[in-house]
């Protein structure tokens, strides 16, 4: 998690990202010789996994919109909302975010991934795969925020998961 948060280049912070599902995968298979513990191991990969493709892909076409491979650059370049690829940035990078952050409708992994060992799995499930979605918004935040679904989107979700984790 560290890296991921003191990574500037876009393709550290993704191996970073990577990192933490492969991480959490070995974790929550702490218990190998148990069929729902290896179940469950695959389950938070393959969500947070393909998540992780889609962020890369993301991160990609950020990039090409901004001509920059840094965090830094993008967020100095500013808005990309002028740039034809705005709405797949946009689409995909949310995709990156949410499910790592488990938030609705890829929640369904979270509760599973605490099968693992604590408090190394609490720490690593909600202190840091959940923050980390979090904090990738944060730092992508001016150059999607004048992106016209980007406050509706990241505000709904985060309210429907508010409400079912408050719910259920």
């Amino acid at each position: 998690m560290l890296g991921l948060v003191l990574a500037d280049d876009l393709l550290a912070l993704f191996i970073f990202w990577e990192l933490t599902s492969i991480s959490s995968f070995f974790l929550i298979g702490f218990h190998a010789e148990e069929a729902e513990s290896r179940r469950r191991a695959l389950q938070a990969l393959v969500v947070t996994g393909a998540g992780g493709l889609a962020l890369l892909a993301g991160l990609i076409l950020l990039g090409l919109a901004t001509g920059e491979t840094t965090l830094s650059g993008v967020t100095a370049a500013g808005s990309i909302a002028a740039s034809p690829l705005a709405t797949p940035v946009l689409i995909l990078v949310l995709l990156g975010a949410f499910t790592k952050s488990a938030q609705f409708p890829f929640h369904f992994w979270l509760p599973g991934a605490m099968v693992a060992p604590s408090p190394v799995s609490a720490y690593l499930h909600s202190a840091t795969m959940v923050k980390a979605g979090v904090y990738l918004l944060a730092r992508l935040h001016p150059a999607l925020a004048d992106l016209p679904l980007w406050t509706p989107i990241v505000a709904s979700f985060g309210f429907v998961t508010l409400a079912l984790g408050t719910v259920v």
